[in-house]
């Protein structure tokens, strides 16, 4: 199980230095930037409950969703999977996440919808953009900024759009230029994670095989699988109650059934699972500095497996699909 190495352990980055002489102290590691004033939702779109300084509003939602939500969420999740690849086309060095959130924002409300995290509520402060980037040890919810993508860099993007009442909900990691091996090789394996959760899937199983399957992939590699945020239950509600832990849990014997829309969405790094989390109250970053990657499907399960709804229109764009051709 990873760990926060100590300061004469090897380096998680396999330089072969002591990890207090290369990455303890990292100077390129990932700082707060400048974040750009909150972008408007026109009125005729249809907004969330905590959109225009709102609260989240909960109730209990039925795991198991009717053919017409299964239906709009597909409609929605292939929207959102679609902006997630358009946002991709973007990557290279120089661009700024904060490009990246004003593309984002706009794709949305072009495709009449609204970007789920957009001022949902948090522990500090309500979430400000339109789309989490994720960036180098960023495990999650990284807030867009003006600090451009360098050569070598690997993003995260996680988009969610709302619209005909359901969310929908996926992300994926991107290369910006030339990526060193070991990022090459910590993406493929988190990108197979996810397809080895999506496998494990299927009605009668309990939820934590699907922590299982991926939790002994990760960590067959050597990589580490972060414990602190999870899969959920999706629908009309943003969360649920569902929770999808992507390591196995003892616990977490629900069983899985027909109907039921949860997203998987591990996050794996390269050296410790542990987190910290920055001031602003979202950005979670690996405890040791270690990078890290995500990707994320919102599913549907069936009779007999599971049903991705977070597919795009065109997937030889998407990063799920062309990252098979990535080195190992």
């Amino acid at each position: 199980m990873a760990d926060v190495p100590k300061a004469n352990d090897p380096c998680w980055c396999g330089s072969g230095k002591k990890f207090k002489r290369c990455h303890k102290n990292a100077s390129t590691a990932i700082r707060p930037g400048r974040v750009s004033p909150l972008r408007p939702v026109p009125d005729t779109i249809a907004k969330p409950t905590w959109a225009d300084g709102g609260t989240v509003e909960r109730w209990d939602e039925p795991r198991v969703k009717s053919p017409d939500i299964i239906e709009r969420m597909r409609r929605t999740g292939r929207e959102a999977a679609d902006t997630l690849a358009a946002l991709g086309q973007l990557i290279q060095p120089g661009i700024t996440t904060e490009e990246i959130d004003a593309a984002c924002h706009q794709m949305a409300i072009e495709r009449n919808s609204y970007p789920s995290p957009l001022e949902y509520p948090g522990m500090v402060d309500p979430f400000p953009k339109s789309v989490c980037s994720s960036v180098n040890e960023v495990i999650c919810h990284g807030i867009p900024d003006d600090r451009p993508l360098v050569d070598g860099d690997i993003i995260n993007l996680d988009v969610t759009l709302f619209k005909e009442g359901v969310h929908g909900d996926t992300n994926a990691t991107f290369f910006v230029g030339d990526v060193d091996e070991l990022s090459q090789r910590l993406v493929r394996v988190t990108r197979e994670s996810l397809e080895r959760g999506i496998e494990a899937a299927r009605p009668g199983r309990p939820l934590n095989e699907i922590g299982r399957a991926i939790q002994e992939h990760a960590e067959a590699a050597g990589f580490g699988v972060v414990r602190d945020f999870v899969g959920h239950g999706i629908g009309q509600q943003f969360h649920t109650d569902l929770q999808i832990c992507h390591y196995y849990h003892p616990r977490q014997t629900d069983i899985i059934e027909p109907g039921m829309t949860f997203t998987i969405e591990p996050m794996i790094t390269a050296g410790s699972w542990k987190v910290r989390l920055w001031d602003d109250g979202w950005t979670a970053v690996t405890a040791d500095g270690s990078r890290t990657a995500q990707f994320e499907h919102t599913l549907v399960i069936t009779d007999d497996g599971a049903d991705i709804l977070t597919t795009p229109s065109d997937t030889s764009i998407h990063p799920y699909w062309s990252l098979a051709a990535t080195p190992a």
